[in-house]
């Protein structure tokens, strides 16, 4: 059988794993065609990444920039979603391994396969940093710097001595990408705005709030220019920049930082990490089955058409994919997505060409602060409030869903017009909870999904549904087996 036909008397079958900015617009654009689609992700919704750091720092909830794949995908009968965790792949019997729950293995068989798993945080071998310095990938990410941010403050207030004010109130982040920048720049007007007659103790204006990249200026990517109006734009906000300076060590009282002048200690409460990413270990695993390569980040080397070497009827897209020396944006993951997707379309009208992997650069933007951003759009460079404008409306577009849009407006709106940061509830007790965290360091911290069956006693690898009478668990098999919604027939 071909890669773009399917056995006789059922529709071909694709599996997307991943259902962020790659996997989510292939899913859409497949649904419309006459296929039976399966999308799998670990988490029940779509994020929109880019605007974690206003979760953050208090304008947006959770809610409106993660809508739920489920509900986005409601309308479409072909379209199957399954909330699991995609543990390998066995690509000659086309066939995806999952797990939902601990001990219950699920294999998604297909016809075509698009991978876009996407990337997490990197610490540059050092993840022992990630429990101390949380980076930015994630909603539980989000919610801890949102505890870590606004708890900084009422740890302040209640401090018995400046010494120990002065390390609440210093927050460190490290990396000057969009990321980097855009908290830094929140962070201060959270101070400045929001937080002015909320402390008795404190001035929360005095909180310092230092931006640490080892390259000459922040947002390098936007050419000399923008870079230079987004340190104005910082500076004049309170933000210390240390530019040519790296991080070398952290602790939780503070980090080591290597400059210009040689090393510095810097005493912080709160140190963000916005610098670096590693692509997914799915990429890794795709690279073994296929003898692709893989860079220092970890994305897997994909043909100019988004498929693997071998097996043209698997795509890898978006950041845990290499192509071309794209960067790792957002457009590129989408771009990515629907050219995997019209790929398969095409194959199953009988068209068999390979087709190339454009990508069409749509520029960047990143706002510093209130009414002011920058923008880089093929040759156009905006900046202060004709950027934020055009910001605004490339965010707005993006966002999924009418109802998000509208309520996002309205938030920011109630932020920058006035003063308001409605979200600055946290929890106390650190949960551990989805952070992008390494493997090794997620086993320690991160809850358990199902402390209730952690505490029946286990059998090996088994289910736990062993002890639940007339379940097919009991049978004493290893629990692989095809998804009861996907069967080869």
């Amino acid at each position: 059988m071909s890669e773009g036909s399917a056995q006789p008397g059922r529709r071909h079958r694709v599996v997307v794993v991943g259902g962020g900015f790659g996997g989510l617009p292939a899913t859409r654009l497949l649904a419309r065609s006459p296929v039976e689609v399966t999308l799998i992700d670990r988490r029940n919704h779509h994020l929109f990444q880019p605007l974690l750091y206003q979760v953050a720092t208090g304008i947006l909830s959770p809610g409106q920039i993660a809508p739920v794949l489920r509900h986005i995908l409601r309308g479409h009968d072909n379209v199957r979603v399954e909330m699991a965790e995609v543990t390998g792949f066995d690509l000659e019997r086309r066939v995806v391994r999952g797990q939902a729950i601990p001990g219950e293995v699920r294999e998604y068989p297909y016809d075509s396969l698009i991978v876009a798993a996407g990337a997490g945080q990197s610490y540059f071998g050092h993840d022992e940093y990630a429990l101390i310095a949380p980076g930015m990938k994630t909603i539980d990410d989000a919610l801890e710097l949102r505890r870590r941010v606004y708890g900084a403050f009422e740890m302040a207030e209640s401090s018995p001595d400046e010494v120990q004010r002065q390390y609440w109130l210093t927050i460190v982040i490290v990396g000057g990408s969009p990321t980097g920048v855009e908290l830094a720049g929140q962070v201060r007007e959270l101070a400045v705005r929001s937080l002015t007659k909320d402390f008795r103790a404190i001035d929360p204006a005095s909180v310092r709030v230092i931006l640490a990249d080892g390259g000459a200026e922040p947002l390098a990517v936007f050419g000399d220019r923008l870079s230079g109006h987004a340190v104005h734009a910082l500076e004049k906000r309170g933000v210390e920049l240390r530019m040519h300076s790296r991080v070398v060590g952290v602790d939780p009282f503070g980090v080591d930082v290597d400059g210009p002048n040689g090393r510095e200690r810097i005493t912080a409460g709160t140190v963000v990490w916005a610098a670096g990413v590693q692509a997914s270990p799915l990429a890794g695993l795709l690279a073994e089955a296929t003898g692709a390569t893989t860079d220092r980040s970890g994305r897997i080397a994909v043909l100019p058409d988004l498929s693997l070497p071998g097996h043209p009827e698997v795509f890898a897209v978006g950041d845990m994919a290499s192509i071309d020396k794209l960067p790792g944006v957002c457009e590129v993951a989408m771009q990515g997505g629907l050219h995997a997707a019209n790929t398969v379309r095409r194959r199953l009208k009988g068209d068999t060409r390979d087709v190339p992997f454009t990508y069409r650069d749509v520029g960047s933007a990143a706002a510093i602060g209130r009414f002011s951003a920058i923008v880089n759009f093929r040759g156009m460079r905006l900046s202060g409030f004709a950027g934020f404008l055009v910001w605004l409306f490339v965010h707005l577009t993006f966002l999924n869903g009418f109802g998000n849009r509208l309520t996002a407006l309205w938030r920011w709106g109630r932020a920058m017009v006035g003063r308001a940061r409605p979200e600055r509830v946290f929890s106390m007790g650190h949960t551990g909870g989805d952070l992008s965290l390494s493997e090794e360091v997620r086993r320690r911290v991160m809850p358990s999904a199902f402390p209730v069956f952690d505490a029946l006693p286990r059998q090996g690898q088994t289910s736990p549904f062993y002890a639940l009478p007339g379940s097919a668990s009991r049978s004493g098999d290893d629990g692989l087996r095809p998804s009861p919604a996907r069967t080869d027939g």
